[in-house]
């Protein structure tokens, strides 16, 4: 039998500079990739994407996507929907401080306690998505994924 490519999920935050919301996406996606999946999760280089990158568009043609966003401008999120499809998913961060009751991130290279919380909760929220795109479950108690079990 051949052995097919792990499946995984493309992460793809938004660029914006001019937002605190800004810096929690790229953060908030590092950790994901680096921390809470590594080994189910690539980066989608947005601005690489956007300029016509066929690799990043071909991933998120035939892998699900993440998108996250800094604010209901939502350009990753829109910008992969234009070139390769909707995102399987996508996260908000400015729609997530609202629902979550954080307090507003402050700073663009240096987020201040507000922030650093922010990306803390986004990135949970895009390893949910991770996990919930692979149908995986995970102990909270213990970090590591089992197959998700029939009827839950």
């Amino acid at each position: 039998m051949p052995k097919l490519p792990k499946r995984k999920v493309g992460i793809i935050a938004c660029s914006g500079e001019e937002l605190p919301e800004g810096t929690v996406t790229r953060l908030a996606a590092l950790r994901v990739l680096e921390h809470l999946r590594p080994e189910e999760t690539v980066t989608i280089c947005l601005p690489l994407f956007l300029a016509g990158g066929e690799g990043e568009r071909a991933f998120t043609r035939f892998y699900p996507t993440v998108a996250i966003d800094g604010c209901e401008k939502r350009c990753a999120a829109r910008g992969t929907e234009m070139y390769s499809g909707k995102p399987a998913a996508s996260v908000v961060v400015s729609d997530l401080i609202a629902e979550c009751g954080l307090d507003w991130p402050e700073g663009k290279r240096q987020l201040n306690a507000a922030g650093q919380r922010t990306v803390e909760a986004t990135a949970a929220r895009v390893a949910e998505l991770v996990d919930e795109l692979l149908e995986k479950r995970r102990p909270r108690r213990f970090g590591t994924s089992t197959k998700k079990e029939p009827g839950r």
